[in-house]
C-alpha cells in the first residue's frame, strides 16, 4: 500500500481483539478519519490511518473489512515486535503519529496465593510489552512528533483487593510513563496515560483463577467470586463510550502543561466507572479514604471477624482445635 498522504495521521493500537477497549478504539479512530468530500472534488484521503494488531490476526477480519490495516503482534515477543515495526514503517512512510499501548492481561488472585510464573506473564504483557513497544517504535514516533497513549488503570492508585499483581503492573506503567514523558518531551513526543476505571469488555468472558483449597480467604470465597467480575458490574462504562472520550482527548489540541488538566490533550486521562470518584477522593482526601472504601467494599472486615472468632475458639478449646486441624 502507498505511504500516507501529508494530511493523514497514523494510529497503531495493540490488543484489538473484538469486545475489548482496543477494538472499540480502532472503530472510533476510523470513524473520526472517514473520507470527506466537497460538491465537486475529493478534499482529502482518509485523515486517520488505523493499524489494528492482535496475536491472532484472524480476529481482526471485521476491522480489515472496514478499511483498517491488520497486523499480527505479540507484545511479549521481540521478533513479533520487530516484524510489526518493519510492516508499519512500510505502511506509514516510517512515521507513526499515535501509539496506543492497550494490550493487557487481567490478574485477580490474593497476594498469598500468587503463582510467580503467572505473575511474570502479567508483567510481560502489562509492563514489559509497553516498554518494548515504545523502544521499538521510538524512531517512527520521533519522526512524526507523535503521541504515546499508555492504558493504565485506577488499580494503579487504589488498593484493588485481590488484584495485587495487576495493581503492581499498572502502577509500574504509571511510574514508567511519568519518566517517559520527561525523556520524550525534548524529542517532540507526548505521553498520555489512561487512568481507566471499570469498563464492560471481553475480560469477563476469559477463564478466571480460583482460590486454592487451603487459601486463607476461603471464609469469604463469595466476596472473591464477586470480585472476579467487579469491573463488569460496578458502574461499568461501555467500551464505545470510553473510546469516544479517549479519542477526543488524543486528537485534542496541544496546550501548555499547566492547562492540560482542564483543556486540550491531557497528560492524565481519567475515565470509566468510578474514575471521577477516585480522582476527587485522591485530590481532596488522600489515600486513606480509598483504603477504607476498599476495605468495606471487598468484605475484609468480615474476614477479620471470622479470624478473631476462630482465634477465640482455639484459645478457649485448644484440644478441640488441635483435633479439628488433624
Amino acid at each position: 500500500m502507498a505511504s500516507p498522504s501529508a494530511r493523514q495521521k497514523t494510529v497503531l493500537i495493540t490488543g484489538c481483539t473484538p469486545g475489548g477497549i482496543g477494538h472499540a478504539l480502532c472503530i472510533e479512530f476510523q470513524r473520526r478519519g472517514q473520507t470527506a468530500t466537497s460538491h465537486d472534488t475529493t478534499l482529502y484521503q482518509t485523515c486517520l490511518r488505523v493499524i489494528a494488531t492482535a496475536r491472532n490476526v484472524d480476529v481482526l477480519s471485521d476491522l480489515a473489512q472496514q478499511g483498517m490495516d491488520a497486523l499480527p503482534l505479540d507484545v511479549t515477543n521481540k521478533e513479533s515486535i520487530a516484524s510489526c515495526h518493519e510492516a508499519v514503517g512500510k505502511l506509514t512512510g516510517e512515521q507513526l503519529d499515535i501509539l496506543v499501548n492497550n494490550a493487557g492481561r487481567t490478574h485477580t488472585h490474593p497476594a498469598l496465593d500468587l503463582d510467580m510464573d503467572d505473575v511474570r506473564q502479567t508483567f510481560e504483557t502489562n509492563v514489559f510489552g509497553v516498554m518494548a513497544m515504545v523502544a521499538a517504535f521510538g524512531d517512527q514516533l520521533i519522526a512524526a512528533k507523535g503521541l504515546v497513549v499508555n492504558i493504565a488503570s485506577l488499580a494503579a492508585v487504589t488498593p484493588y483487593v485481590f488484584g495485587s499483581a495487576y495493581c503492581a503492573s499498572k502502577g509500574a506503567v504509571v511510574s514508567y510513563s511519568r519518566t517517559l514523558r520527561q525523556e520524550l518531551a525534548p524529542l517532540g513526543v507526548r505521553v498520555m496515560v489512561g487512568m481507566v476505571g471499570t469498563v464492560k469488555s471481553n475480560i469477563a468472558s476469559r477463564g478466571h483463577r480460583s482460590l486454592p483449597e487451603r487459601s486463607a480467604y476461603q471464609p469469604i470465597r463469595d466476596v472473591f467470586e464477586r470480585r472476579l467480575v467487579f469491573s463488569q458490574t460496578q458502574d461499568a462504562m461501555s467500551t464505545e463510550a470510553l473510546a469516544a472520550a479517549m479519542v477526543d482527548k488524543a486528537l485534542a489540541a496541544e496546550v501548555p502543561w499547566f492547562l492540560r488538566a482542564w483543556v486540550g490533550r491531557p497528560d492524565w486521562f481519567w475515565r470509566g466507572g468510578m474514575a471521577s470518584l477516585i480522582w476527587w477522593t485522591t485530590m481532596l482526601s488522600g489515600e486513606w479514604v480509598t483504603d477504607y472504601v476498599s476495605w468495606v467494599m471487598f468484605g475484609l472486615d468480615k474476614l477479620r471477624k471470622i479470624v478473631q472468632q476462630d482465634a477465640a475458639v482455639q484459645s478457649s478449646n485448644p484440644e478441640d482445635s488441635k483435633a479439628k486441624d488433624q
